[in-house]
């Protein structure tokens, strides 16, 4: 690479220099392209969060990737494409389960997974014998894939174990100096990561809960839609391999403590919040409160960006209230439950006394 190809693309090897701030039109679209050809890094908003993008098939640009985050390398990733067209060569079949699932809900916040083919490595699916794919609703996100004319591999734009980012700036606070770009787009909708649903078997496996629910892929497919074990206990281990993003090591944490309470009785919960409010504060700990009552999707919305926001101002312990673990709110409760590192105060419904 020459160096006036340095300077357009913001990179220069073996590492970045400068982070290039895209605003999102055609011409920027088309350099971030061409950064991600040449095997550049490049965050872009998703209607879930952020992603930081790498050609998937460029083993040594995803190797990036995972250098950039901080990332295990056996944490598979995720391919994002821009047509269903691009599915060919990247997997070795496509069921009748998945068809049903991409009629019904790409573009959108869901990711599949396909047993893959050669084509795609080793690196970018953590040596597993599948591969995640989704088609984003976002349209920025998909012009950019078509600009790049490559699948992209894209994990959340952050470092790894920090709350996923759902604004640009969220992005450059992890990233800015790391990478090669950042298309400044919309803030996310959604506010979490796609659902991750397995169809390599002959039931279908969430590996991951998000917007896309178990009863709505349960509607579409006709068939009984499963949740895998590992969702509802603390993974441990170095035996255990992650099937999915998310499944296995520290995700979305802030540097203050979280604590995540938890029980039938709202009322219940947010008097024992207050009561334990009070005593931090009394012993000096700078404490915020987040009580997002029964709405499961403006929590989804919020919680990430709250979590950066709760940082950034020096607190020192949030002190959450859940949500039911059903539907939608499970999704959001899985994301709270990692964020609090799986500590949880459970509050009974008629004292509000508290169990650790």
């Amino acid at each position: 690479m020459n160096t006036e190809e340095e300077r357009v693309l913001g990179y220069s090897e073996p590492h970045v220099c400068e982070t290039k701030k895209f605003s999102v039109n055609a011409e920027n679209l088309a350099l971030a392209g061409e950064i991600l050809r040449r095997g550049g890094l490049v965050a872009f908003p998703t209607e879930t969060v952020y992603g930081l993008g790498a050609d998937a098939l460029n083993e040594e640009a995803v190797r990036s990737v995972y250098r950039a985050k901080g990332r295990p390398s056996d944490n598979p990733m995720i391919v994002h494409i821009a047509s269903r067209e691009d599915l060919e060569g990247l997997v070795r079949e496509v069921g009748e389960d998945a068809e049903k699932a991409m009629e019904a809900f790409w573009p959108g916040p869901l990711t599949i997974i396909f047993p893959r083919s050669k084509q795609v490595p080793d690196t970018t699916t953590g040596g597993l014998d599948t591969v995640g794919i989704r088609m984003p609703g976002n349209e920025t996100a998909r012009r950019l894939i078509e600009a790049a004319r490559c699948p992209v591999a894209a994990p959340s734009a952050n470092l790894s174990g920090k709350p996923s980012p759902t604004t640009a700036a969220d992005v450059l606070e992890d990233m800015d100096g790391r990478i090669d770009a950042v298309l400044l787009g919309e803030d996310c909708d959604v506010g979490i990561e796609s659902t991750v649903v397995d169809m390599t078997g002959e039931i279908p496996m969430i590996l991951r809960p998000g917007y896309v629910t178990k009863e709505m892929l349960e509607e579409v497919l006709g068939k009984e839609v499963r949740y895998d074990p590992a969702l509802f206990r603390q993974p441990s281990g170095e035996d255990f391999h992650p099937r999915s993003p998310g499944m296995k090591y520290r995700h979305y944490a802030p540097e203050a403590e979280v604590c995540l309470y938890e029980g039938e009785n709202l009322e219940a919960v947010r008097r024992a919040m207050a009561e334990a409010e009070k005593r931090a504060s009394a012993l000096g700990r700078r404490t915020a409160v987040l009580d997002y009552g029964t709405d499961s999707r403006a929590a989804a919305h919020d919680f990430f960006a709250k979590l950066r926001e709760l940082d950034r101002e020096g607190y020192d312990l949030i002190l959450v209230s859940g949500l039911k673990r059903e539907s939608f709110g499970l999704s959001v409760m899985n994301r709270m439950t990692k964020a609090a590192g799986y500590e949880i105060v459970r509050v009974d419904e008629t004292d509000a006394s508290e169990e650790e």
